[in-house]
């Protein structure tokens, strides 16, 4: 039902604060109306938030749009006119897909966004370590985070920004929020090629594949080849049933071929970021509405196989709330001791960040 205005009476004066927000919202970028899908937990209409919007930003954003999930899109970024670009490009995709609001921003407009998704930061240059990586890009999220936090604060935050076990623990340290609403894109993606490249090998949909990578987003990170199975069959069951090897050889070259799979098409395309992208939209997908989805997302590990006060990866149920529960997987001796190599690895990258930014002077 339509509400009708009396066209003798004066419209009611906003408030100056209220005023002053739409009159930063607009902006020459060709806004379409309003959506249709309000957050069912608070009447407004859904609202995601992307800081960054380089490559995996841009990518994100356009996945978005595409899925219809999302009434209203804030694109954020320390160039301006980029996000500007970027949202005006992207109003022009909406009579394609779904009738979404568009806009570029300032971090004051992530009030009353369901998610956060940080994606912003910086390459590895030639030659640099990746402490020296660590540490410009834990400089760029000391000035987001807080910033994205004081706007939102009932907001969650999902990092998207490398290397993101390192960062997600930044994240949280600098945000002040509850531990279940910040957390990272962690090994989604590496879960996503592990599953791909298994496939491959077994012959069937990847979606029909049950197996995750677990530890760090990074060479240390842990295949648990013990618990992968299609339909329920364990993989050496499921192999000796249909005929099809899996040696020692075999399960190395799966597992190599996952973890350098970034470096392969860095080498060839000089960035990867559709696969990430799809990553984030199912990670999206399962907050929004509120599915209860079981993601290897990077979050705070506490008494994990002697693991405590690190993000690293594992299996953990994604809902409207952010994290609802880490699944503690019933490890391998081999996989057990990996996951905890992985968490020392991180821990030293950390410690040696922290140390970093003790000595360096203000």
């Amino acid at each position: 039902m339509t509400e009708t205005v009396d066209p003798v009476a004066p419209p009611p004066a906003e408030a100056p604060a209220a005023e002053a927000r739409h009159s930063r919202r607009r902006r020459p970028t060709g806004e379409p109306s309003m959506a249709r899908e309000p957050d069912y937990q608070t009447g407004r209409p859904t609202k995601i938030a992307i800081v960054g919007v380089g490559m995996v930003g841009s990518t994100f954003a356009y996945t978005l749009l595409l899925s219809g999930i999302a009434s209203e899109i804030v694109l954020i970024d320390a160039n301006h006119e980029r996000a500007e670009g970027e949202a005006m490009d992207l109003n022009h995709a909406v009579p394609f897909a779904h009738p979404t609001k568009i806009c570029a921003g300032e971090y004051a407009d992530c009030e009353g966004a369901a998610i956060t998704v940080i994606a912003a930061g910086v390459g590895q240059r030639p030659g640099e370590t990746r402490l020296e990586l660590v540490k410009r890009n834990a400089a760029i999220f000391g000035q987001i985070v807080p910033r994205v936090a004081e706007a939102n604060p009932e907001g969650i935050i999902v990092v998207a920004t490398n290397p993101v076990d390192v960062l997600t623990y930044v994240t949280l340290n600098l945000a002040g929020l509850p531990a279940h609403r910040v957390f990272g894109s962690g090994t989604i993606l590496d879960t996503a090629r592990f599953r791909y490249m298994l496939s491959e090998h077994l012959g069937v949909d990847p979606r029909s594949v049950h197996a995750y990578i677990i530890g760090e987003h990074g060479d240390s990170e842990v295949p648990v080849w013990s618990l992968a199975n299609v339909a329920g069959m364990r993989l050496p069951s499921f192999c000796a049933e249909n005929g099809i090897p899996l040696s020692p050889d075999t399960m190395e070259r799966i597992f190599r071929q996952t973890r350098d799979a970034a470096y392969e098409i860095i080498s060839r395309k000089g960035a990867s970021y559709y696969a990430v992208a799809a990553g984030l939209m199912r990670i999206t997908e399962a907050i929004l509405r509120d599915q209860n989805t079981v993601l290897s997302i990077s979050s705070l590990v506490t008494d994990y196989y002697g693991i405590d006060n690190i993000c690293l990866s594992l299996p953990t149920v994604i809902s409207r709330r952010g994290i609802e529960r880490v699944l503690r997987l019933d490890l391998s001796p081999r996989e057990a001791r990996g996951v905890r190599k992985s968490a020392e690895v991180l821990r030293q990258t950390i410690e040696s960040l922290e140390v970093a930014a003790a000595t360096d002077p203000a």
